[in-house]
């Protein structure tokens, strides 16, 4: 494997050789304070032309000059934090610099390891408890200040007794739809890599969840339309995560569709599809709505991304929905697509694998 160096009668074959093997970036460090070698990921991360350049012109980070200096100076080994970067992505490293005895006085080897997927996780998880928390305190601070006007002023007024006690069940209910939302999302992601096995008669499944949603579609004034192909279409799946994604896909157009307007569930027959590189069907749920605005589209299967947060929680919203949909849809190797404009109404497609 070839090591990039500057000084090849440096008697440092055995370390470049261990460099070379090593699948993270190692830069070598002489005496001199200049970059002696540098193996290909190395490369790849600062580029051959820091070989021979004093470490200090190289790395320019003070976290990563201080560790490599102190190395250098006292033959401790020492961390720090380097932010680099990779075509168009940001990355994070932990540099551990090490000293290393030279022919010539002592040296140091600078190896990285990439904690960006490690860091992102972390935000990630920073942002899901945030998330969860924000959602949660509105209904409880609800909660404990009907509690407390029951107790007091309320106590012995009927109709106001009677309205407090409807908005507390309808937080309470919201907080419980909360907790089962991110439930389901936790075990969708755990399920994520396990391909289903069974098999979905996936005709029936839209007629049946069109089926118990008719009542809800008929409290907001809106009518459910089916499109079914008419040979039944099966698919490869877990019959309960598709009735699942059925019923977000749909209770969202009952939702934000508008009333006195229709939403549209249609299936397409087995044929083949761009997007899966084979034969699949098309599941599609169509409203009438306002429609979304182009920049809110690629965040639609954000977890707690609202498009409108008001109206969201009005209409008992958690903002997990879409976010289950896709984890359910990855699942089963399929694709999502979403399709709006404002104006003209929300279309959400799901592409599966056919049997």
């Amino acid at each position: 494997m070839t090591i990039a160096r500057y000084d090849r009668d440096m008697n440092t074959s055995l370390l470049e050789s261990f460099a070379g093997a090593l699948p993270i970036p190692v830069l070598l460090i002489d005496p001199s304070e200049r970059i002696a070698a540098a193996n290909p990921p190395a490369l790849r991360l600062f580029g051959a032309a820091q070989v021979g350049r004093h470490y200090i012109t190289a790395l320019r980070q003070p976290a990563v000059l201080d560790a490599v200096e102190a190395c250098l100076r006292d033959g401790v080994t020492g961390q720090a934090r380097y932010l680099g970067r990779e075509g168009s992505r940001d990355t994070s490293w932990t540099v551990t610099a090490g000293a290393v005895a030279l022919p010539h006085g002592r040296g140091a080897v600078l190896s990285f390891e990439d904690i960006t997927a490690v860091e992102a996780a972390e935000a990630m998880r920073r942002d899901f408890v945030a998330n969860v928390s924000h959602e949660l305190r509105t209904p409880i601070t609800a909660l404990s200040g009907f509690i407390e006007t029951l107790r007091g002023a309320a106590r012995d007024d009927p109709a106001a007794r009677e309205r407090f006690l409807s908005i507390m069940e309808r937080e309470a209910g919201r907080m419980s739809q909360l907790v089962a939302d991110l439930l389901s999302l936790g075990r969708v992601e755990q399920e994520e890599r396990q391909r289903p096995t069974g098999t979905v008669d996936l005709s029936a499944l839209v007629a049946q969840v069109a089926a118990l949603l008719e009542p809800v579609a008929a409290r907001d004034r809106v009518r459910i339309r089916l499109e079914l192909p008419e040979a039944p279409v099966s698919v490869p799946g877990d019959e309960e995560q598709l009735r699942q994604v059925l019923s977000n896909l749909v209770g969202n157009a009952i939702k934000y569709g508008g009333a006195d307007r229709d939403v549209t569930l249609s299936l397409g027959a087995p044929a083949q599809h761009r997007e899966l590189r084979g034969a699949g069907v098309r599941l599609s749920v169509t409203d009438q709505g306002e429609g979304i605005a182009p920049h809110h589209v690629p965040r639609l299967t954000e977890r707690f991304y609202r498009v409108d947060s008001h109206r969201s929680r009005a209409v008992g919203g958690t903002g997990l929905g879409l976010a289950i949909v896709k984890h359910i849809v990855n699942r089963h190797r399929g694709r999502l697509r979403i399709e709006s404009a404002p104006g003209q109404g929300s279309s959400f497609s799901v592409i599966l694998p056919a049997s």
